[in-house]
């Protein structure tokens, strides 16, 4: 019975093998799918554990720092320190942007940081492998390796110059950007800078408006005007608690006395998958579906002609006096050897061209386990109409050719 399939195979072994490697290059892209949903996941959880922090103090009625925008000012993180249980507290911009190297464009989570501070302080820049931390208030920037920037390159921000004093790995945003960390004064002001001519244009607008330039009180317009240029808001302020202390009480007398929300790890998570990512999930998710239908499709369509040209060798096996289970086992074996050596064809040119990816691709071994046994899964099913028709055929015509 395996001889017979075998036989088969190697009758026409360049057709089998090219079929094989067709259909392996879908599964490759089905397997590279679930890796970039497992990316995502990743990357999300890559920025919780990498901002160091126990608790996310954000504007109350918001979900930020990331999935919506939060705005507090910049002192209230004096008024969280003195909270129960928190040890360490520290003010933080995200401003996710176009920013520039020279000619090329590069998206990115900037991320203002209190420069001089300790690597393991919350929100600040960790695992260096190039470079040093920021130790001036201006125009020092720290960046992940997947910037493409390298120590000593210049970084356009807004209209101030940056040069990169550091570089870290794996510092990136929920959706995979490289994250560029600046000094925290800076990022507050590139938060709030308008272009010249959208200055001028609120100047005249505000010359022309009463409201905005009283009679006998002189310098208010100068003063409402000074304010585009800076402020003193920040996103989110990032708490440590001291060992043992319990996030959920910590957490809840910062709301509670400070009117602010205040989110811990599982909280926070459940908002980056289920709030920033769910979306490209279900996308992902309709299309692992499709590709199996589709792959499941071929595997049929494939197999049932190969048996469809052996019509005249089954009749002979079956005048023969072959039982229908043999004709049905070489089927069946065709079909999981097709799946068997896509499957490997597959695996191989995921794990390929997943470096490629613009973004991070996480291929582990429980989704290629249960990659293959879909696999396997589908070409049983996808075998059962060419069993079917194999099993119909009329041993006559065997000898009436």
């Amino acid at each position: 019975m395996i001889s017979l399939a075998g036989k088969d195979i190697l009758h026409g072994w360049g057709r089998f093998i090219l079929t094989a490697a067709g259909l392996g290059l879908l599964i490759g892209v089905t397997l590279s799918m679930a890796g970039i949903y497992r990316g995502m996941v990743d990357d999300a959880n890559v920025l919780l554990d990498n901002s160091g922090a126990d608790l996310w103090v954000v504007q109350q009625g918001t979900i930020g720092p990331w999935a919506e925008p939060s705005t507090i000012p910049d002192d209230l993180y004096r008024s969280v320190l003195s909270i129960d249980g928190v040890e360490r507290a520290s003010n933080v911009v995200y401003l996710t942007m176009q920013v520039r190297h020279g000619e090329r464009g590069i998206r990115a989570m900037v991320t203002g940081v209190a420069p001089g501070r300790r690597q393991s302080d919350p929100g600040q820049p960790r695992f260096l492998v190039a470079g040093r931390t920021m130790t001036a208030g201006h125009y020092e920037a720290i960046a992940d390796v997947s910037s493409g920037l390298d120590v000593g390159d210049l970084v356009t921000i807004r209209r101030n110059r940056y040069r990169v004093v550091g570089l870290t790995r794996r510092m990136v945003s929920s959706s995979g950007d490289p994250m560029i960390f600046i000094p925290l004064r800076d990022a507050q002001q590139a938060q709030s800078l308008k272009d010249s001519d959208a200055i001028v244009q609120q100047r005249h607008r505000r010359e022309g408006n009463p409201a905005f330039n009283p009679p006998g009180v002189p310098g208010l317009l100068d003063a409402v005007n000074a304010d585009d240029a800076s402020s003193s808001a920040v996103n989110a302020v990032l708490v440590r608690l001291k060992p043992g202390a319990s996030p959920e009480l910590a957490g809840s007398a910062i709301e509670r006395w400070l009117r602010l929300e205040a989110y811990g790890r599982a909280e926070m998570q459940s908002i980056l998958v289920e709030k920033l990512i769910a979306t490209s999930a279900r996308q992902i998710a309709m299309f692992l579906v499709i590709l199996s239908v589709v792959s499941a499709a071929i595997v049929a369509f494939i197999i049932y002609t190969m048996t469809m040209s052996k019509i005249r060798e089954i009749a002979v096996l079956k005048l023969l006096g072959t039982r229908n289970r043999v004709i049905a086992s070489m089927i069946l074996q065709q079909a999981l050897g097709l799946g068997l050596i896509g499957f490997v064809v597959g695996k191989i040119a995921a794990t390929l061209w997943a470096p490629f990816f613009p973004k991070y691709v996480l291929l582990i071994p429980g989704d290629a386990a249960r990659g293959f046994l879909l696999v396997m899964a589908i070409c049983v099913v996808a075998s059962l109409l060419a069993i079917r028709a194999a099993l119909m055929v009329d041993p006559a015509e065997a000898i009436g050719g």
